[in-house]
């Protein structure tokens, strides 16, 4: 079964990232992102989807397993040779057991890491191209937490003409520059602030509530980038540890939709991880029962028949739980209860057959 495990681990894979597609072309094309940068971040996505993915994989493993043993009529002669089917399911309970540790310990340390991992590579190179955030003619709010506009932007040269820029980085003393040029300098040795914006020809406008002051300037440079900042970013839900989790439920001055989101987060992870034995249970089930005329094709479309009916279910049932007054426990692990009995009923079937 592990040969299939793995086979299936990289057809999951390979599903969700052509997902990533127009996202990971849009860094090629206009943030000009190398190769080696997308590979990172094809590898930190594909670390992020293991907790999705290795459940998946392990119903794809067992139902071709025990689907290609029954459809060989091999299923019958062990059952002839006095084997039930209690004993042909410890193989599939072992790897299910197993399976589901790996995927508790990827969905609470490794994949929050390739998430966190992809959210900085993502920063890094949004500053490093900081070009690519500013579109021509238009005022654009997410530069570097400024508004600015600029009538004629050359993103391969990076250059702006025409620039107008709010700064209110400082809320008391905010800034309006303008000026007739402005050019991105990237500096890679430079430590601490390693890109900025230099500005030609222009002047600043400070206001604040005791007065107004004009400075004329022929050049004038604005940090954009400090590498040490990156680090702090915000984490998202998704990137959480358990530490972060943990720490986050204990904080009694955390707001009650924060912590209800934690709980859904930490319920969310462990039954996913516990889905991994229901559905190798799932997978002996109906594999034990697939004939030959249904076959390997059949069995591929029980398990994808599976699989979206049980995210279907879980994506309602999630979105009551973030919404509704509902027990968080109770909504989220639902969908691993009506799965279980639906295993138990498959595997009954299975045992009459």
């Amino acid at each position: 079964m592990l040969p299939s495990l793995f086979l299936g681990a990289l057809i999951f894979i390979f599903i969700l990232l052509m997902f990533q597609t127009l996202r990971l072309t849009e860094f090629v094309l206009i943030h000009g992102v190398g190769i080696t940068d997308i590979a990172q971040m094809m590898v930190y996505l594909s670390v992020s989807f293991l907790p999705i993915i290795l459940p998946m994989s392990l119903l794809f493993a067992v139902l071709l397993t025990y689907g290609r043993l029954s459809g060989d009529s091999e299923i019958v002669a062990m059952k002839s040779l006095g084997l039930n089917l209690k004993h042909l399911s410890v193989p599939a309970i072992i790897l299910g057991l197993a399976t589901a540790f790996i995927s508790g310990e990827t969905a609470f340390f490794l994949a929050p890491w390739g998430n966190r991992q992809f959210e900085l590579k993502i920063t890094e190179l949004g500053q490093l191209k900081a070009t690519a955030t500013i579109r021509e003619g238009v005022f654009s709010e997410g530069f570097f937490d400024m508004v600015i506009y600029a009538s004629h932007v050359d993103s391969k040269e990076n250059r702006l003409k025409k620039v107008f820029i709010f700064d209110e980085r400082d809320s008391n003393s905010p800034l309006t520059i303008i000026a007739k040029e402005g050019q991105i300098i990237q500096s890679q040795k430079k430590e601490g602030n390693s890109a900025l914006l230099r500005l030609m020809d222009g002047d600043i406008h400070r206001t604040n509530d005791a007065a107004y002051t004009k400075i004329n300037f022929k050049s004038y440079d604005i940090n954009l980038f400090d590498p040490a900042m990156i680090e702090e970013k915000k984490k998202s839900l998704l990137s959480y540890n358990l530490k972060d989790i943990e720490n986050g439920l204990q904080d009694q001055s955390l707001d009650p939709g924060e912590r209800r989101k934690l709980q859904i987060e930490w319920h969310r992870r462990a039954a996913l991880s516990f889905a991994c034995l229901i559905f190798s249970l799932l997978g002996m089930g109906f594999g034990t029962s697939t004939n030959r005329r249904s076959g390997r094709g059949g069995g591929f479309v029980i398990c994808l028949g599976i699989i979206v009916s049980y995210w279907i279910i879980y994506i309602v049932l999630e979105n009551m739980a973030k919404s509704g007054p509902l027990p968080v426990a109770t909504v989220i692990w639902t969908t691993n209860i009506i799965f279980m009995a639906i295993a138990a009923w498959s595997l009954r079937q299975a045992s009459r057959a």
